[in-house]
């Protein structure tokens, strides 16, 4: 694996083999460049979404394949792409199904703000950005929004998934309920739950 830097701007280029032992060397060096950028809100996101990607192009384009990983800051977000010589497009699968590719990307689509792919002359490009933003309240909520996916589809609300700030109050009201009968069942106390949700929630809202 070799790697580089334009000078000009913050983008790496980090050429690399599609095999097991490279995966864990490209998570270094995204971590390394991170750290160098000062990009400290985005290491374990970005690690995960360049671990999982590269992991695709091993399942889906070849034990071996050259591929290249690339770096850049735009704004308030970190654009990861990979590039590979293939020209077979990944789509997210439904949830539990059985469909070859896709079901990885699901980890994608709930770390980013926006991902894709592109068409290119020599294969494709899978991109994502992360947001920039504090990483503990980002992760925090895209987690709220895949419980309340996962909610929806068990409770049989509906099959299409809407943006999270569309999430009726009545759905989120609903988890919460569900959760302190559960916690009920088992023996612990409702209000304390509810107690201390407040604390870690007012705790981290002002530390943002």
């Amino acid at each position: 694996m070799s790697m580089h830097e334009d000078a000009r701007r913050l983008r790496c280029v980090l050429p690399f083999e599609a095999a097991s032992k490279e995966v864990h060397l490209l998570r270094l060096e995204v971590k390394r460049n991170l750290e160098r950028w000062g990009a400290l809100s985005v290491l374990d996101e970005a690690g995960l979404v360049a671990t999982e990607l590269a992991t695709n192009v091993i399942k889906h384009v070849g034990e071996g394949a050259p591929a290249t990983l690339v770096l850049e800051p735009r704004g308030d977000r970190l654009r990861v792409e990979v590039h590979d010589g293939s020209r077979t497009v990944p789509a997210l699968s439904a949830v539990g199904g059985e469909a070859e590719c896709g079901r990885g990307l699901h980890l994608l689509a709930s770390l980013s703000e926006e991902w894709g792919t592109l068409v290119t002359a020599a294969g494709k490009a899978v991109w994502c950005e992360l947001s920039l933003e504090s990483a503990r309240h980002c992760m925090r909520v895209r987690r709220a929004a895949l419980t309340l996916e996962e909610y929806r589809r068990v409770a049989g609300v509906s099959s299409a998934v809407p943006p999270a700030a569309a999430v009726p109050e009545e759905t989120v009201t609903d988890v919460i309920a569900d959760l302190l009968h559960w916690l009920v069942a088992q023996g612990g106390s409702p209000d304390e739950a509810v107690g201390r949700a407040l604390v870690h929630f007012e705790a981290e809202g002002e530390a943002a």
